[in-house]
This record gives structure tokens, sequence and C-alpha cells, in this order.
């Protein structure tokens, strides 16, 4: 009798937890990303840990786990199950926490200040499901100087990554107070390196007509003034930034930049800039009509994709 009502318990709080990941989706409908479990690798990429540690046997936060290194496709981004083949195991782990059984500790990666799951998807699952706050884990961790809000989307850890960058940038070089410009911003990280390189390649061509090294802070100005305000006064005559949603001026002055190099070692360096601009749009830019197209698209293929996912009855 007793193992007929707990199972019926497993069972109803199976279903309770897959109830709330159907109600956050549907929630989140407009904005899927935000109701993903975030991928481990994804993070990664965001990063670049440059070293790892083992930590040992730690007792975690349940909070702080946030993301998974196989299983983000399965789980929501509150750890609530998403598809029904996972009942079975689930449920095992819910039997477990309700008999008061001990289970093997989990095992996580720290990166940021957060956790991801190497093993022991469910039964974080089950603990997050059951309001438990802290877990035994076995933990690596990655070193990183940038932390991580738990809260946040992976949208928001990127745009936290990119502030980061930003910040260095600014501090090391003096972009703003050299040049008085604070808007040089990008919607994916890691363009600040690159631009660093422009400055850094212009520098070395106006150094080859002097007979002194110019400084850095003069170099500096000078790419903003020949360069980069150039390239966006064509992106500005062009209205190129229309074509482009949810990029940044400097975002398009970067794959410009990069296009109308490939294109110049294709017909030469009389290319101009403004044909570089015009081919750029027509080539890689959408319209309102396609990106609502595109968008429904992705809706349909990733429903596609999840019902692809299910176990055959």
């Amino acid at each position: 009798m007793l193992d007929t009502l707990q199972s019926s318990e497993t069972n109803e709080d199976f279903a309770k937890a897959r109830n709330k990941a159907l109600f956050n989706e549907i929630q989140h409908f407009l904005n899927p990303d935000e109701a993903t479990l975030i991928s481990f690798s994804d993070i990664k990429k965001l990063l670049h840990p440059n070293d790892e540690s083992y930590m040992g046997m730690q007792t975690v936060p349940v909070k702080l786990i946030v993301g998974s290194e196989s299983r983000y496709q399965d789980f929501d981004n509150r750890f609530f199950p998403k598809r029904m083949h996972l009942k079975a195991r689930w449920e095992h782990i819910d039997m477990a926490h309700i008999q008061d059984i001990n289970l093997p500790p989990i095992t996580l990666y720290e990166l940021g200040g957060v956790y991801f799951v190497r093993d022991g998807n469910h039964r974080v699952s089950v603990a997050k499901a059951k309001g438990v706050e802290f877990i035994d884990a076995e933990v690596v961790s990655l070193k990183s100087e940038i932390k991580l809000n738990p809260t946040d989307s992976l949208q928001k850890m990127t745009k936290h990554v990119i502030d980061y960058e930003k910040r260095v940038f600014y501090g090391e070089t003096g972009f703003g107070d050299v040049t008085d410009y604070w808007v040089l911003d990008f919607s994916v990280p890691g363009q600040y390196d690159v631009i660093y390189n422009h400055i850094l390649t212009h520098k070395y061509y106006i150094n080859m007509n002097q007979t002194t090294e110019v400084p850095m802070d003069k170099a500096i100005l000078s790419w903003y003034r020949t360069v980069y305000r150039p390239v966006i006064a064509v992106i500005d005559k062009h209205k190129t930034m229309k074509y482009f949603p949810g990029r940044t001026k400097s975002d398009i002055y970067v794959y410009i930049i990069k296009y109308w190099d490939e294109i110049k070692t294709k017909f030469g360096d009389g290319y101009s800039l403004d044909s570089a601009a015009d081919s750029f749009t027509l080539k890689f830019g959408t319209s309102l009509r396609r990106r609502i197209l595109n968008k429904i698209k992705k809706i349909i293929m990733k429903k596609e994709i999840e019902s692809s996912n299910l176990p055959k009855l």
C-alpha cells in the first residue's frame, strides 16, 4: 500500500514539474531562448577559460546550478523536465528522495561562479522541484575573471561579457578619453580584440612614414578619424542598419571591413567602400518580411526537432 502511495506521489511530482516546464515555454513563446537551459559548451565559448582545477567534494547551492554539459535540451532553464521520456528516471530519483535514500554525489563544472552538470541532471531537476537548497557534488573549476549571475539567460550573460570586454578595452587603451566616443558597442563578444588589432595595424602603417614612433593615443585618434568614422558615414548614408536588426554600427563596421578586404583581394584595390557596403547589404541583409519568415521557420524547426526526440509508441 505504501509503495502504491509513493508511486502515485512520484507520478504527481513529475506531472507538476512537467507542467511547469510547459507553462514556462508558453510564457516565453516569443523569446524561447529565455526558457532554455544553458549549454556548458556555449559558456566555454563565451568565457574562454584557460585553466581548470579539481576541487573535490563540495556542498553546492542548488540555485547556482544553471546549465548542463549534455542534457540542456531535456530540461528548461529552471531544470524542469521538458521530455516525457525522462519520466521513469526522474520518478526513480524522486522515489529515492521520498524514501530518504542517499544517492551518489553529482558531478559539476564551476565557471564564472555558477555550475553546470556533468552527471546528475535528473537529481538536480528533482532537487529543484523539491526546493532542496544544497546538494553534494564533485566539482571541477574552470578559471575566469568574469563572474556570471545565476538568474541570467545566456543572452544576458553574453551582454555581461561584452560589457566586461568594453570596460577592459576602454580602461587599457583610454579610447574614450582620446576620441570622446563612448558608444563603441558590439552585440557579440570578442570584437574589442578585433578593434585593437585594427588600431595596431593602422599604427604600423602610419609609423612607416615617420622618423619617430607614433604614440598609441595618436594612433587611436588617427584610426578613429580616418578609418572608423568614414565607414560609419557610409553605413549611415546607405541606411545599412535597418537590414541588420540587433546589430550595432560597430558590428557592421567590422563585418564590412572584413568583407571589403575579401572583395579587394578578388577585384583589386580600386573596389570602393561604397560598393562594398552595397554588396554586403544585398548579400547578408534581411528585410522585415524575411525576418518574420525566418523567425516562424525557426519556431517550426524547433518544434519538429523536439517532436523527433519523443519516444515512439
